[in-house]
């Protein structure tokens, strides 16, 4: 069992007054078997009125309007959380892909989440599974395999994708972080016929020194009809553990963003978001990132551009 104290600030800046922000946000950290939400905090710039609903997949999510011209926006999440994965490795499971097959049938959503994406290399996809599905095995064999294969082929490497990032570049490049392994991992359990699903959270920083520690994370999850959804990371190749903090659950990242919005306005945007994990013992971890944003039309490029321009001339 472990406790922590978490900090996610995230921190938009414009270079000319925006007004009208919508923005949804999903930064409430999940009450589930094993992870308790002891505290939460949002803490927003201007203090917009937040409402709170559930979507599909069970999440809370935000939403907000800021309607004031401004040149900046907060948005402070603060949590404190226990967490108590008493199994960290389940149990030995016999159900395979063909036991799967009737728990599929009578939920949507399980069907959902096993169809896998529409990509342009899925025989790789199938090449890579070829050699793992070769014999009637567990679904937690298969899901393991696939996880282990991710850590052993690809490498992590920050810096060269972004959320925009496709399975197929992935599959391409062999690098990424924890959020392209994640949708690969999908992609793979997905093809296999095993309902798998995208996890938002944090991963908190041990004495093992794991990859994507102290910073928002990303892993999957799988269903088996005796245990549930177990956990896989990856970016690790471990089952999560008591420092995997879960945030919200979805088909891919796009269910889980954790915030996005529009604006009315010509302004060029920077986003960069810090996470701030604390321990019991008083130990505390932070880690700040500049996000790539989505890149910009070239009509919009040049309206920028021109407005940089009348900029430079008011100097």
């Amino acid at each position: 069992m472990a406790i922590f104290k978490i900090v996610h600030i995230t921190k938009y800046q414009y270079n000319w007054p925006i007004k009208e922000s919508i923005n949804e946000i999903r930064l409430f950290p999940h009450n589930f078997e094993n992870q308790d939400v002891l505290e939460h905090q949002l803490l927003i710039t201007q203090n917009p009125e937040i409402k709170i609903s559930k979507d599909y997949y069970g999440n809370h999510v935000g939403n907000f309007n800021t309607l004031e011209a401004h040149t900046e926006m907060i948005i402070e999440s603060r949590m404190l959380v226990r967490v108590n994965h008493s199994l960290k490795i389940p149990k030995i499971d016999p159900t395979t892909i063909e036991d799967l097959a009737s728990f599929k049938k009578g939920s949507i959503t399980l069907l959902r989440l096993s169809y896998p994406e529409v990509i342009e290399n899925q025989k790789a996809i199938k090449a890579i599974l070829q050699p793992i599905l070769t014999e009637e095995k567990s679904v937690i064999t298969i899901a393991q395999r696939c996880n282990q294969y991710i850590f052993e082929h690809f490498t992590y490497t920050k810096g060269i994708t972004n959320i925009e990032t496709t399975v197929d570049e992935i599959v391409n490049i062999k690098k990424g972080v924890c959020q392209d392994f994640a949708h690969l991992l999908l992609q793979l359990l997905r093809t296999a016929g095993i309902p798998a699903r995208y996890v938002s959270g944090y991963i908190c920083p041990n004495e093992s020194g794991l990859r994507g520690e102290g910073a928002t994370h990303a892993w999957v999850e799988f269903f088996t009809p005796t245990q549930g959804w177990l956990g896989l990371d990856p970016t690790n190749n471990i089952w999560t553990m008591d420092n995997h903090v879960k945030l919200s659950v979805g088909r891919n990242f796009y269910d889980c963003t954790p915030v996005k919005g529009t604006f009315k306005g010509l302004a060029r945007q920077t986003l960069s978001v810090c996470v701030s994990i604390g321990y019991e013992d008083g130990r505390q971890f932070e880690e700040i990132n500049d996000v790539q944003l989505q890149e910009v039309s070239s009509e919009v490029q040049e309206q920028l551009n021109y407005i940089d321009l009348l900029q430079q001339q008011q100097q």
